[in-house]
């Protein structure tokens, strides 16, 4: 299983430089990142490559770097912002002399830690061992060795041999549990789509203010922080929207990420099928961050891969209080380009609830056009409140 770093680890965070534009950014998201799973960063050490060091992804130079910063600070834990192999984070450890981890063991650790129900911890169990079975040998000097065992090892089989079987035989049983999970869940949403209930999921970048929007349109109560990944189970509840006189089914569910490892993808099919089988999607933005664009391009990548791109979209620019007097939009209902085509696009803000009210409309406007078969067009024919 994956370790998961203790309170109060004192981390240091490497960044490196293979020519990309947003180097800031992610060097603040991975900042958060390593937060969230409850570090303190104490220094980031950056270095420019051409390609990673098949032996230390970082070269020999920027290693002596990365080990005088850990001695300075006292840290034990090195977080590489990219993703490293197996032997590349062994042939780390042994020269830094403390953990090192890369960005997919990162959000796997706050993953184990966010997730509340059974299905949840299912799925990043499965994630976790997933992305173990490579990494067996780590820290282990009598794996090579064939042992005998009672009950449990084959003939002239290692310890090694013995782990992976195991591994593997527990990898089938959550696999099993997590299809029985995607059949009930299956039978779930037939029995919404038989009550002729419109089927709405909130998606978007993790720490976009997903849980806030839902808790605030539904009056519940869903886990909201500003952290990223608060919420990795998926909630649903009515919402009733008095201008269609009808209620809509309101999934929140768990936040993308930039290469979200696909591990992840995998195991969380059960709750992104719930986009998956939406009528329609809310994209929720923060409009606070001046690197929306990227993180759209981010949900729209994940949408593609689990097969949701083709659902009817409305965006949701949200934390509109957080935008500074001077950027804020002249208008909060307009059109915006995604992907070459044009979506509806509001501003509001879950937290004073500005703008909710002309996305209740909204919403309540594509019900009642769902109900009437009526076209995409046919909806700005509706006259829409403002906020």
């Amino acid at each position: 299983m994956i370790e998961r770093p203790a309170a109060g680890e004192r981390a240091v965070i490497v960044q490196l430089d293979f020519g990309v534009d947003d180097l800031a950014e992610q060097v603040e998201e991975v900042t958060l990142l390593a937060e969230s799973a409850g570090a303190s960063v104490f220094a980031v050490v950056h270095g420019r490559r051409q390609s990673p060091d098949p032996a230390t992804y970082a070269g020999k130079g920027k290693v002596e770097e990365i080990a005088a910063q850990v001695a300075a600070y006292g840290a034990n834990l090195v977080i590489f912002n990219h993703e490293l192999s197996p032997g590349q984070e062994r042939n780390l450890e042994r020269a830094l002399q403390c953990r090192v981890i890369d960005r997919t063991s990162l959000i796997l650790d706050i993953f184990a830690q966010r997730a509340q129900t059974s299905d949840g911890k299912l799925q990043v169990e499965l994630a976790q061992l997933d992305h173990l079975a490579t990494r067996l040998v780590r820290g282990w000097t009598h794996l090579e060795r064939q042992k005998g065992g009672i009950g449990l090892r084959g003939p002239g089989e290692t310890q090694l041999e013995t782990d992976r079987r195991l591994l593997g035989k527990r990898v089938k049983l959550l696999k099993e549990r997590l299809h029985k999970l995607e059949r009930q869940r299956g039978v779930q949403r037939k029995a919404r789509t038989r009550g002729d209930v419109l089927n709405v999921s909130l998606v978007g970048y993790t720490n976009a203010g997903k849980s806030t929007l839902f808790n605030a349109l539904v009056k519940a109560r869903a886990y909201a922080a500003d952290q990223l990944f608060a919420t990795l189970d998926t909630t649903t509840r009515q919402l009733y929207l008095g201008e269609a006189d009808r209620s809509v089914s309101l999934s929140d569910t768990v936040g993308f990420i930039r290469d979200l490892p696909h591990g992840l993808v995998d195991a969380f099919q059960a709750t992104l099928q719930e986009a998956v089988d939406a009528d329609l999607l809310l994209h929720v933005v923060d409009a606070s961050n001046p690197n929306f664009p990227e993180q759209i391009d981010q949900v729209q990548r994940v949408l593609r891969e689990i097969g949701a791109a083709d659902i009817a979209q409305l965006l949701v620019f949200n934390k509109l209080d957080a935008v500074p007097p001077e950027q804020r939009p002249a208008l909060l209902q307009d059109m915006y380009d995604l992907d070459g085509r044009p979506v509806d696009r509001l501003f509001v803000s879950a937290k004073t609830g500005e703008g909710l009210g002309a996305l209740r409309q909204k919403l309540a406007q594509t019900l009642l056009a769902a109900q009437t078969d009526m076209t995409p067009g046919d909806l700005a024919e509706f006259p829409t409140e403002a906020s």
